[in-house]
């Protein structure tokens, strides 16, 4: 089983912690992740573009000339694909961009993120993380003992307000819950912190 420094809030090392093998250990498989990735940032396309076809064009109800004799292409409106200030030909119209991937998948996908905090020693873990009243100060001191100069993705096992809070407003900081964790995140913020608790939570509900 793995194992990594478990750190008090003033970024004191008091200690190991095992991690399970089958959450924080497996074999990283790079393409499960990149899949997940695709569909998460594809379901959040709002997917409301649209272009006005040639019927949806103001204009355009009188032929513009005369069918033979001049010389010219045969037209039976201005508001035809060729015509400026025509219609768009096969333009893109509202659509929803969403689909689902298998849970066997996505759950692999989320594995392989984890491990691969582990293994690149980007995961950090916290026997516990609170604070007496909304304070950022007292954020930003926690961050600066553990050492995190960059982006941090925060994982708390329950709903803390006064967590949630203090960090909301330092840049490139962001909390998540154990059941909203996802690859997306993992990958995108440089370190991963977690408490104790969430740990356990992580591998009762993954393993």
């Amino acid at each position: 089983m793995p194992k990594v420094d478990l750190y008090n809030m003033k970024g004191e090392t008091i200690g190991e912690i095992e991690l399970n093998d089958n959450i924080f250990g497996i074999d990283v498989n790079e393409n499960a992740m990149h899949l997940a990735v695709h569909n998460q940032l594809a379901n959040r396309r709002q997917g409301t573009q649209s272009t006005k076809t040639r019927s949806e064009v103001r204009g355009g109800g009188r032929k513009p000339y005369r069918q033979k004799g001049t010389g010219r292409a045969r037209h039976g409106s201005i508001r035809s694909a060729q015509w400026v200030k025509g219609g768009i030909a096969l333009g893109p119209k509202p659509r929803s961009y969403s689909y689902t991937l298998p849970k066997k998948l996505k759950r692999l996908a989320l594995k392989s993120a984890l491990t691969s905090k582990v293994n690149s020693n980007e995961i950090l873990v916290l026997d516990q993380l609170g604070f007496d009243q909304i304070k950022t100060k007292q954020m930003v001191n926690v961050l600066d003992a553990l050492k995190v100069d960059r982006s941090a993705l925060i994982v708390l096992d329950s709903k803390n307000e006064v967590v949630e809070k203090s960090a909301r407003n330092i840049p490139g900081i962001k909390t998540a819950l154990v059941n909203t964790i996802n690859v997306f995140d993992i990958l995108k913020y440089d370190k991963f912190i977690i408490t104790k608790d969430a740990v356990e939570k992580v591998e009762e509900v993954y393993a």
